[in-house]
């Protein structure tokens, strides 16, 4: 059998995929055929319905909950793991709502941590991630909103920190941050879907078994990211909620569907999340 899934080449989703994908574990018969791409792109995937298995935003589950349903490990979700608001200089957060501000994506878990804490901050651009840090050094920006490897890099980059979303996130629900998920089709049966978080955790404990080893999978993909930087990304965001969300994880996605649906950013009835 096989199943398409697709997952960004950031360092703690090659990480935790490439037993599974590259043949180094026994996956039962499946076959992944899978994709690589920028988290905003599986996002707009996921909404399309493209893939059979996707990681995909938090926010953009919201959304799609519907079509997919979360799988029990390799989630990106934890304490100290959430989006940094930067800027060139130090700026006044009560001016926020005029400023501009370059964002990940729409769909990203990191805008939707920003709406729900300053939701007349409306003067929003979308790109790239990793092209944020240029954009605000440049000046086309006030702020930017930095996730994955650009938490470990604005200081070097003399950029400031002016407010950590997951720090608020925290501090306001007491809940750890749900940032990304693996979701599958509604559509496959319980006993697929289950065979498939199996082999998912599985491939995380064949990587941390060979930690600190970094596979060349996780290396080619990581886009001249610098070796410290690497596993800085993996030891923050593969963490045990990657291994099994469990009740505290469970707990943080239905605070955050409970947080988007009071700001009306939620509509429709509820559904079960998991498969």
């Amino acid at each position: 059998m096989k199943l398409t899934i697709g997952f960004s080449p950031c360092p703690n989703d090659t990480f935790i995929f490439d037993a599974m994908v590259n043949g180094k574990i026994d996956t039962g018969g499946i076959e992944f055929d899978y994709v690589m791409e920028d988290v905003e792109t599986l996002n707009l995937w996921a909404e399309q319905g493209r893939l059979d298995i996707t990681k995909l935003s938090y926010n953009t589950f919201l959304h799609t909950v519907n079509d997919y349903a979360l799988l029990h490990s390799g989630s990106a979700l934890g304490k100290g793991v959430g989006p940094l608001l930067v800027s060139r200089q130090p700026l006044d957060m009560a001016e926020i709502n005029n400023f501009r501000i370059a964002i990940p994506g729409i769909k990203t878990t990191a805008n939707l941590l920003l709406t729900l804490a300053f939701p007349g901050a409306k003067n929003k651009k979308e790109m790239v991630f990793s092209d944020i840090e240029s954009a605000v050094l440049g000046g086309g920006f006030d702020a930017g909103l930095m996730i994955h490897e650009g938490r470990f890099t604005y200081h070097k980059k003399g950029l400031h920190k002016l407010v950590d979303l997951g720090e608020w996130w925290e501090q306001a629900t007491g809940a750890a941050i749900p940032l990304g998920g693996i979701v599958m089709r509604r559509s496959f049966d319980a006993s697929l879907c289950a065979q498939v978080d199996g082999i998912i955790k599985e491939s995380l404990a064949f990587a941390w078994r060979n930690y600190p080893a970094l596979p060349t999978f996780v290396t080619a993909n990581a886009q001249e990211m610098e070796e410290d930087v690497m596993r800085s990304h993996i030891n923050l965001y593969v963490n045990e909620y990657s291994a099994d969300l469990g009740a505290t994880g469970r707990n943080a996605i239905a605070v955050l569907f409970q947080k988007a649906r009071e700001a009306g950013l939620l509509l429709g009835e509820q559904v079960p999340l998991f498969y």
